[in-house]
């Protein structure tokens, strides 16, 4: 008896896995603290930002749509280098008010000099000097503002480009804030020479009335390339009141502003060679 109990003993023993015989239960791995706690904190980040990106999808689009739209904008300045813009902003707001548009193209070859000197005289003296914004100007604006003085605006040629072809009439911080750039990048894109012939062929001089050509031959019956000094100087200081000026019938106003922008003249020559002189 004792001897085959000692026998079924042994014999389960020997059916034991024992690490001698290569047959050791496998003990289960147990993680890490550093594997317990990383694998939460990714989980975590990564749901943070698909719950983010969930519940603003629209910043998304927002943030698209206005690169699309910078895209489209510096493409058009490229190509309007070489190629006259065909409409503006401007222009799309009188067609709507039922103003017909009177028109007329022309190169800043077959635009008097008179006239090129007049306008830079009359809208932007330093026209030659900036890269787009007379920050001087604005300065001195905000000092007239700050004494309670009258002041001129401090738009660039440049700027009222970008106005007058992307943006809308009426005055706004926005509509300022956005003519910065589009000027500065105006200027890196285009000489001077081509700025200027722009601007006298899209400016307004009248109710549907664009571009120095087609007021040169309604108010003085005559081409923008003969026009005289004189004639230059009303056109040109029609520019800030187009709707209440007639360069051909001037106010007592319009003819101070005129006779104070002919007095420049000689002056401002000497600063406008870029477009004098190109």
């Amino acid at each position: 008896m004792q001897d085959n109990e000692t026998q079924d003993s042994e014999s389960q023993d020997s059916a034991l896995p024992t690490s001698e015989t290569g047959n050791a239960i496998p003990t289960p791995e147990v993680p890490s603290v550093s594997d317990t706690s990383a694998a939460p904190r990714s989980e975590m980040k990564s749901r943070g930002k698909k719950s983010w990106a969930k519940r603003h999808p629209w910043l998304r689009r927002i943030g698209l749509a206005l690169l699309i739209l910078v895209g489209v904008v510096l493409a058009s300045l490229v190509l309007f280098r070489f190629v006259n813009p065909p409409i503006t902003s401007v222009m799309v707001i009188e067609k709507l008010r039922g103003e017909t548009l009177q028109r007329r193209w022309v190169p800043i070859e077959k635009i008097s000099p008179h006239m090129r000197l007049a306008v830079i005289a009359s809208e932007d003296g330093n026209f030659c000097r900036h890269q787009g914004v007379d920050w001087a100007a604005v300065r001195q604006v905000l000092e007239s503002a700050k004494n309670l003085e009258p002041a001129r605006g401090a738009s660039t040629i440049p700027m009222q480009v970008a106005k007058n072809i992307y943006l809308w009439e009426f005055r706004s911080y926005l509509r300022k804030a956005l003519e910065v750039p589009l000027a500065y990048a105006l200027v890196t894109l285009w000489p001077k020479e081509r700025v200027l012939e722009v601007y006298l062929n899209i400016a307004q001089f009248g109710p549907g009335l664009f571009g120095v050509e087609a007021a040169s031959r309604k108010y003085f019956r005559k081409p923008a390339s003969a026009l005289t000094q004189r004639e230059a100087v009303l056109l040109a200081t029609t520019l800030p009141k187009p709707k209440v000026r007639n360069p051909a019938r001037p106010n007592r106003t319009h003819r101070v502003v005129a006779n104070a922008v002919q007095k420049r003249l000689p002056y401002i020559a000497k600063r406008a060679d870029c477009v004098l002189n190109p």
